[in-house]
């Protein structure tokens, strides 16, 4: 563990110094997640949030799915919405 102080500009600009920046994987412009527990602040490169959320996926998944998968499901879903909602509005009309 590190521990670097860090000035803190009346506009609440700060800047990371170039080993922290280095250490987080951060290249040029960058975003980070910044969370903020109790009276502690953690900055997280973005791209660890998403590598965590996929581990936790594949951890909890219950069986292997592709992004193909999951977009193919999501469209027959909306395909038989449509195809419901046009049943109804045919229901409507015949009465």
């Amino acid at each position: 563990m590190q521990t670097i102080d860090i000035k803190v500009a009346g506009n609440g600009r700060m800047i990371l110094p170039a080993s922290v920046r280095k250490a987080m994987g951060l290249h040029g412009d960058a975003k980070v997640i910044l969370t903020i527990e109790d009276d502690q602040v953690r900055l997280s490169p973005i791209g660890h949030g998403v590598s965590r959320a996929q581990a936790l996926y594949r951890e909890h998944a219950k069986q292997a799915r592709t992004t193909d998968d999951f977009l193919g499901d999501r469209k027959a879903e909306a395909a038989a919405e449509l195809d419901e909602a046009a049943s109804g509005d045919e229901d409507r009309d015949a009465q």
